[in-house]
């Protein structure tokens, strides 16, 4: 560990007030040199670090925590810089950074827990065109910063640049060991029950290469009977294999391709942060999240019986039959990550999953990892001695979905169009909940529709009890029904 107190980034010394475009409901996006720059990088810095420190020194609670803050970024071109210039704010603010170097989001979300830091930071645009990049805020032991619980209080402070006087700035401690990380990720599995398996791993030249390099060594070192072909593996700013976003059709192919090729067992695709993990059995299908999440619920049920298990209200059926035929607690809560995690703690769920392919552990701070859901997808495969395809086409047979359908809006705003379709459906009298968007559930099927927060869309799954040709024309009646809403396919 190296210890210093300067950075590339030199802050101007006059701080006018500005609108800052790119805050979001959860955390910080925007394009670069139009809603996010250095300077506000290090005005988001400086406030983060402000408002941090000032609740440490209002909360006898909070006062066993380090005054520092852990920040690290992905592998865009621009991260680094954005990365110096809000390690400056911070250390403005007079308050210490540990700078964990190339990371992705998981590492920054455990080192903040594992250092005992007032925050974390990872500078990443994630699956975004190569044109944006963003700030991943959290606070103490990793929880999450919303519009309504601190992230808001942090964009007024950043746009009107009333920053606190300082007597000394912090000092900036450079630590990029990953190895207290790397040992709790591998801990998730018994290496030892591991079966001969081959592994296609494609990191997408994002950020995820170097760990999944010291999980395999992890692998190795304990004599584990696995084979991984890597692809697209050395981090590369300039994404020259498609920015890394698996939720798009085409960049599938590579990996669906080289599980068939290399006659794999499983693919595995990650984004450029990976927080997020993607499957592919070993036909090349891609498996969609929404049955990956109860994968994962069988997972630790069979380690944790009883236990209780958190699922978004986009899809529901696979995941509660998996929950109650395991004797488990079904939690069901809103979607996005704030929501997911809260609810967790609260209920103390051992495990939480979303369609989305984020996936929630009580044991990693109740954060999203995308390292922990493929290694205990391979720990899966080994004990049940089940191809993975074997694993999830029960699942897809018992409960068929649309998956996520998008509908850009054209006249209606997505409130009225909820509106519209609950009365559409109001004499059939389905059950009905408005936790995230308005479900209706009709016994045989169910939908959910529901607005996005950051674009103009609206967003619906459709899903059945093992009725194929129902789905189908659940899908056409209202794929027809939102057209004439003013509602196109996006």
């Amino acid at each position: 560990m190296s210890t210093v107190n300067t950075t590339s980034y030199q802050p101007t010394t006059t701080f006018d007030p500005i609108t800052i475009g790119s805050f979001k409901a959860y955390d910080i996006r925007g394009e670069l040199g139009v809603t996010l720059d250095e300077d506000i990088a290090y005005r988001i810095g400086r406030a983060f670090a402000q408002i941090l420190s000032q609740r440490i020194d209002d909360d006898a609670e909070l006062e066993t925590l380090k005054k520092a803050v852990v920040i690290g970024c992905d592998i865009r071109d621009s991260s680094e810089a954005l990365k110096q210039a809000t390690i400056a704010g911070i250390l403005d603010a007079g308050v210490n950074i540990i700078d964990l170097g190339m990371t992705g989001t998981e590492e920054v979300y455990f080192a903040t827990s594992h250092y005992q830091a007032l925050g974390g930071i990872e500078v990443t645009a994630s699956h975004n065109p190569i044109n944006y990049n963003g700030l991943k805020l959290v606070k103490e032991h990793s929880k999450p910063i919303s519009a309504d619980d601190g992230l808001a209080e942090i964009q007024a402070l950043a746009e009107s640049g009333d920053f606190a006087a300082i007597k000394q700035k912090g000092e900036l401690a450079i630590l990029t060991d990953k190895s207290a990380y790397i040992d709790h990720v591998i801990g998730f599995i018994d290496i030892d029950k591991l079966k001969p398996l081959k592994i296609v791993i494609n990191s997408g030249n994002g950020s995820a290469g170097p760990v999944v390099d010291l999980l395999i060594d992890k692998l190795v070192q304990a004599d584990a009977p696995i084979e991984i072909i890597k692809l697209h593996h050395k981090p590369d700013g300039s994404f020259p294999n498609g920015i890394p976003n698996p939720m798009i059709l085409a960049n599938r192919e590579s990996t669906r391709q080289a599980v068939l090729d290399n006659k794999a067992n499983v693919g595995i695709a990650f984004d450029g942060d990976f927080d997020r993990c993607f499957l592919f059995d070993e036909t090349g299908e891609f498996v969609d999240g929404s049955y990956v999440v109860g994968m994962l619920a069988q997972a630790f049920l069979n380690k944790y019986p009883n236990e209780s298990i958190v699922y978004d209200p986009r899809v529901i059926y696979n995941t509660e039959a998996v929950i109650d035929d395991l004797g488990g607690k079904a939690v069901i809560s809103k979607s996005g990550h704030s929501f997911i995690k809260q609810v967790m703690r609260e209920s103390g769920a051992v495990y939480g999953g979303e369609m989305s392919a984020h996936h929630y552990f009580r044991d990693f701070f109740y954060c999203d990892s995308g390292m922990i859901p493929w290694l205990l997808t391979i720990e899966l495969l080994s004990i049940t001695g089940k191809s993975l395809s074997e694993l999830v086409n029960g699942y897809i047979s018992a409960y068929p979905s649309s998956g996520e359908l998008n509908f850009r809006l054209t006249t209606h705003d997505a409130q009225a169009i909820i509106e519209n379709i609950e009365s559409r459906f109001a004499d059939e009298k389905p059950s009905k909940s408005t936790l995230d968007g308005l479900s209706l559930d009709f016994g045989d099927w169910r939908f959910n529709l529901r607005a996005s927060n950051t674009e103009p869309l609206i967003r619906l799954n459709i899903e059945t009890r093992g009725d194929k040709d129902l789905l189908k024309a659940k899908i056409n009646e209202i794929e027809d029904w939102l057209a004439q809403q003013g509602a196109v396919p996006a």
